[in-house]
């Protein structure tokens, strides 16, 4: 089975898309991978799979390999003489910007390339975290309580220290910082503002319970993932985050009772039905007095979560034979030409 894994892209979180795309080829055996790399300029190129190494792309080596270019239903790879259509199906792994946006997403459907990754409208609620707040208020989904400030906001918070703060748009916890007191205010604010004009700020819930989910739509039903329950300090920073993007060891099962399975299941399936379809998603959650609340969605998670799948090849071949049916407008131009006939040309 051909899949092509599509990586890299102009984002903050670039580099640890190419952590995640090394560590799935490892994951995936039995499948014929190709490779395919969007550098920061947006220009793409036919990685051959001998050359999936990080140096490969820290030295620029993939400069010299072959550019692709785009049509309907494949990349095309071009020789002097020939041309090859390549990435006829894809697996989107492009972390943060570009891949997780939905700009990857309208692309490979504007050129009908079946692709396992969030839809466009998908990629809306997950990307910002202020819209999966408002994905939570009309799912009836518990979240934690939030503020959003922007750049030209006055700086004032009326969430009570500490607190947490949050780009809107991006993952990995890149400018997140946990705030104290009120000295640590403006350095925490101006980190976030780096990255994004809008942030998010939720109160700090020190001891919470975190478990995270992964689970896909396959024939019909959503196969789910083992729960974990992470392993972390004060929250998950950018450098455990980061070492995260490389696991490939299955992990084990939280120690929970079903009936708390149970419950992250129904929430997971409350966010995952009729809007990711196509997709592997895990849901990070909080614990608080018993009950679930939605921490955030990993609409494209690091290395696909492999490490929650028992069977992971499996689970992705699955998902590339249930990936939803794109239905495209008939244009037959009869509205044309009856108005012509009309006008009796």
């Amino acid at each position: 089975m051909k899949l092509a894994i599509l990586f890299g892209g102009a984002s903050f979180e670039h580099e640890i898309s190419i952590v995640s795309a090394i560590t799935v080829k490892e994951k995936l055996k039995g499948f014929e991978l190709e490779f395919i790399f969007c550098d920061q300029d947006h220009t793409f190129y036919y990685v051959d799979p001998s050359r999936m190494k990080a140096v490969t792309f820290s030295k620029g080596e993939h400069k010299k390999m072959p550019r692709l270019t785009l049509q309907n239903g494949g990349f095309v790879k071009k020789s002097f003489l020939s041309s090859t259509v390549v990435g006829t199906s894809v697996l989107n792994l492009i972390h943060g910007a570009d891949g997780e946006d939905g700009i990857i997403a309208s692309m490979l459907d504007f050129y009908s390339i079946p692709f396992i990754g969030p839809r466009t409208a998908a990629c809306v609620f997950s990307f910002d975290k202020r819209y999966t707040k408002y994905l939570c208020e009309a799912l009836h989904v518990k979240s934690v309580a939030y503020e959003t400030l922007n750049k030209n906001d006055e700086r004032k918070v009326n969430v009570s220290y500490p607190f947490i703060i949050k780009p809107a748009r991006l993952g990995s916890s890149i400018g997140v910082s946990v705030v104290k007191e009120e000295k640590e205010l403006d350095y925490a604010l101006d980190v976030a503002f780096e990255f994004d004009e809008n942030v998010l700020i939720e109160p700090f819930l020190a001891g919470v319970k975190e478990y995270n989910l992964a689970g896909c739509m396959i024939e019909g039903e959503i196969k789910f993932s083992i729960v974990e329950e992470p392993q972390k300090n004060e929250f998950l920073d950018f450098e455990k985050k980061y070492m995260d993007f490389s696991r490939s060891a299955t992990v084990s099962s939280a120690e929970i009772d079903d009936k708390l399975v149970t419950e992250l299941q129904n929430t997971f399936a409350k966010i995952y039905i009729n809007l990711f379809e196509g997709a592997l998603i895990r849901c990070d959650f909080f614990v608080v007095d018993g009950e679930v609340y939605l921490n955030e969605i990993n609409p494209i998670p690091g290395s696909m979560a492999n490490y929650l799948f028992d069977d992971f090849s499996k689970t992705v071949s699955g998902l590339l034979a249930s990936l939803p049916k794109e239905k495209r407008a008939g244009v037959s131009y009869q509205y044309i030409h009856s108005i012509s006939s009309a006008k009796g040309k």
